[in-house]
Order: C-alpha cells, then sequence, then structure tokens
C-alpha cells in the first residue's frame, strides 16, 4: 500500500489520504496517460476530468479507443508464423482439454490489505508444495484459508473443468501445459489470488493447423496489440510527469 500523493501531470489518480496498491495505481496511471493523450489528439473535450475513484466517462472511453485505433499499428500475422506459433504451442487448442484440479482462494475483496493476502497466500504456496503427505494438508488448508465455498465442503477439491468452466484469465493459467501437482506460482483472476493443485490432466484431441488457423492468428494478434500497447504506455510515460506510482518510461519510440 502506498500513502504517497499519485499523479499523471499533476492529475491525481486517488481521493487525498486514499490507500491504494501499487497495481490499482499503475492501472488507473496508464488510464489517465491514455485519456490525456486522447485530449492531446483532438479527440477528448479539454474539460473533460477523471473521477478520483479511476473511473472515467463515457466520452474519454470512447475517445481512448479511437486513440489505441489510430496510434497502435498491429499487421496481420503470416502464415509462417501461425505455423511457427501452431507447432511450438501445441496444447494451446486443443478440444476436449480437461483438467482435474484443487485450489486455495484467497478473495480481493474491498479493503483488504492485498500485499499481506499475497505474503499469507505465498508462504501458503510454498509450505503446500513441499508437503509429502498424500494431499491431506492440502484439503486442511483450503478449509482454514479458501474464500470458496468448496473449501469447506471437499477440500478446495473443484473436479474436472474445461476452459469454458474457468474465467479466462485463470484457464491461461493452468491449461495448455503438462504440470501436474501444486503449481509453482500464485494463480491470478478476477476473484482473487490462486493457490492450484492440477490433480490430473485429459489433454483431449490436437487439431490440424488448418482447422485452429484462424484461433492462431487471433492470438498472435492479440499479443501483438498487447506489445504495442505496452511500448506505447511507455512513450506516454517518458513523456509525462508520473508521481508516487511506478511505470516504465521509454523516450524515444525506439522500445523493444
Amino acid at each position: 500500500m502506498t500513502a504517497t500523493a499519485a499523479h499523471v501531470n499533476g492529475t491525481p489518480l486517488h481521493a487525498p489520504g486514499e490507500l491504494l496498491d501499487q497495481d490499482t495505481l499503475r492501472q488507473r496511471a496508464c488510464t489517465e496517460l491514455l485519456r490525456q493523450a486522447a485530449q492531446c489528439a483532438g479527440l477528448l473535450a479539454p474539460a473533460d476530468a477523471p473521477g478520483l475513484d479511476g473511473a472515467t466517462s463515457a466520452a474519454a472511453s470512447d475517445a481512448i479507443e479511437r486513440l489505441l485505433d489510430q496510434e497502435l499499428q498491429v499487421p496481420d500475422p503470416s502464415e509462417d508464423a501461425c505455423r511457427r506459433y501452431h507447432e511450438a504451442h501445441p496444447a494451446a487448442h486443443a478440444q476436449g482439454e480437461r483438467v482435474q484440479l484443487r485450489h486455495v482462494l484467497f478473495a480481493v475483496t474491498p479493503g483488504v490489505d492485498v500485499k499481506q493476502l499475497r505474503l499469507r497466500a505465498e508462504a501458503l504456496l510454498l509450505e503446500l508444495r513441499c508437503a509429502q503427505d498424500g494431499g491431506q494438508r492440502f484439503a486442511e488448508a483450503a478449509a482454514q484459508w479458501s474464500n470458496c465455498p468448496s473449501g469447506q465442503h471437499s477440500g478446495g477439491d473443484l473436479g474436472w473443468l474445461t476452459r469454458a468452466d474457468c474465467a479466462p484469465e485463470f484457464a491461461r493459467e493452468v491449461f495448455g501445459g503438462q504440470e501436474i501437482g501444486v503449481l509453482s506460482r500464485l494463480v491470478h483472476s478476477r476473484f482473487g489470488l490462486h493457490v492450484v493443485e492440477v490433480v490430473a490432466r485429459d489433454a483431449g484431441r490436437q487439431p490440424a493447423f488448418e482447422e485452429v488457423r484462424e484461433a492462431v492468428a487471433l492470438t498472435l494478434r492479440q499479443q501483438a496489440w498487447v506489445n504495442a500497447l505496452r511500448q506505447y504506455l511507455q512513450l506516454l510515460a517518458g513523456a509525462a510527469v508520473v508521481e508516487g506510482v511506478a511505470l516504465d518510461a521509454a523516450d524515444t519510440p525506439l522500445v523493444q
């Protein structure tokens, strides 16, 4: 958490005295950089101002979308690039893939100390990875700590799941790999921090490239868009006066 006032070019990112974690501040700072860039580009009225709760106006959201359409150059991936990705990630588009999971959820709720929550989750992750008891300690930890009903009812057991059963950000961390056992990292989702154990995997069917070419191309376009956005934000941060929040910045367009 931080008590330092955070600003972007003098525009505050939170109410006076409000304590926010760095992840929230970075998100607000990036949005504010884009909002101000939209104003500079003439896409948003100079009178538009953000709220101290991080919210932006509908006009600002629309202007940012138009700004990114103008500034981010994302070429379509080549056929060769798509084939290379498909060969390097054979399980990425598996059909019928399932995983059997257990988890301990540390929910991120309003007012929670995220730093302390993460430290507690990381300590439990280490403990459970070192446990050699056939999974008994995992079930006990789920009953004690998990904010998911599965902790009390079934020792954190979620049963067999497909990608469609999970939040996308959770599925990206769990599916498409070969790991079995307690994962070596915390899994982040919109619900909080998860200590995850993969009990079993069913790889499903691996489709031919021709069946998933469009899906592969979409994946590569999304990756390219995210990289382009990151570079653009670095340039904006390098040209701005940012206080109270740590952002990557670059003072040249040659961001690698």
